[in-house]
């Protein structure tokens, strides 16, 4: 089944959500965080992220709500929290909110849910330590990291990942890579990997491995949609290009994607709802003349708000 994002087509006669709001009303709120998600890190804790919110106004904090409650208060430079203090093999929901450096409160995200495991009776024993960590730069501003899988007498629930010795992310225990978003380019990290499971033990940190990011700009290849397709049909008179695409590996959700069509920006896509991880589909209108030929790539807003690099630039010709 296709999903269906929600399409913005600012400056044309479609308005999305932030297009053709009238600025002279007085402030504008800060918009509703896209991208969040929650992932237990053991049975008394979750990981909750969401992507930057960028632009006007200026943001700074993000509030974290548990139901109705606020518990909470992160600095606008942060995209992520742990929640501490849960019961096991409970489920949460969460949501989150951009306060600007007005004071003005944006709307809520929408609504996650985390489900904290049971809790193991007497476990201390740890995970063992993550073995063979690799990494490399994918760009100015990215790198890939990747690990060997822990083992516990219980179960790994949760993977940290370290920049030197601060917790920058958390993923899932079934997941042994990640990519990390948001770095400056021309400088040497360092990240580590250890283990945790649902009794909050944390194995010892692997190896570390030392990564330095391309220095200036870049086309950001490493971040780029793969897998690009793009085919025309015709209905109703009319043709449409038809795109697929997997999206950019990152340590967040990918919600908002621009299209470009002959060189320049054709549509930009905010995914509603729960944006695919996998396979991307969209199809969009390029007028009646059978036998034109367009050129088209697509790009991806990075979880840290800024852009990815693009596809590949597949070559179409309506009618064929």
């Amino acid at each position: 089944m296709r999903r269906v994002p929600v399409l913005v087509l600012c400056g044309s006669l479609f308005l999305g959500a932030g297009c053709g709001q009238d600025m002279t009303e007085g402030r504008r709120p800060p918009s509703a965080p896209a991208g969040v998600t929650a992932e237990a890190g053991s049975s008394g804790s979750v990981h909750v992220m969401w992507n930057h919110v960028f632009g006007e106004p200026e943001i700074a904090a993000y509030e974290v709500y548990r139901g109705r409650t606020k518990i909470k208060d992160v600095p606008g430079s942060a995209r992520m929290t742990d929640v501490a203090g849960l019961e096991p093999a409970t489920t949460y929901v969460f949501t989150v909110r951009a306060r600007s450096t007005g004071g003005d409160l944006g709307p809520p995200s929408r609504q996650v849910r985390a489900t904290t495991p049971a809790a193991s009776a007497a476990d201390n024993r740890a995970p063992s330590r993550p073995a063979r960590p690799s990494g490399k730069a994918v760009g100015s501003r990215a790198v890939q990291l990747s690990w060997g899988r822990s083992t516990d007498d219980r179960g790994v629930v949760s993977y940290d990942i370290l920049q030197g010795d601060s917790r920058i992310h958390s993923v899932g225990g079934g997941q042994t890579a990640t990519v990390v978003t948001g770095l400056r380019p021309g400088t040497r990290y360092t990240f580590s990997v250890r283990a945790r499971d649902a009794a909050d033990n944390a194995s010892p940190a692997s190896d570390a491995v030392r990564i330095t990011t391309a220095p200036g700009s870049d086309d950001g290849r490493g971040t780029a949609p793969t897998r690009f397709r793009a085919t025309t049909h015709r209905e109703d008179g009319a043709y449409h290009i038809d795109l697929s695409w997997v999206p950019p590996r990152t340590d967040g959700v990918i919600t908002e994607y621009e299209i470009h069509l002959d060189g320049r920006l054709a549509t930009s896509l905010v995914w509603g709802g729960t944006a695919p991880r996998d396979t991307a589909e969209h199809s969009f209108y390029v007028g009646r003349e059978s036998g034109a030929t367009h050129r088209v790539r697509i790009r991806a807003k990075l979880p840290d708000g800024t852009w990815g690099g693009f596809s590949a630039e597949r070559t179409v010709t309506t009618g064929r």
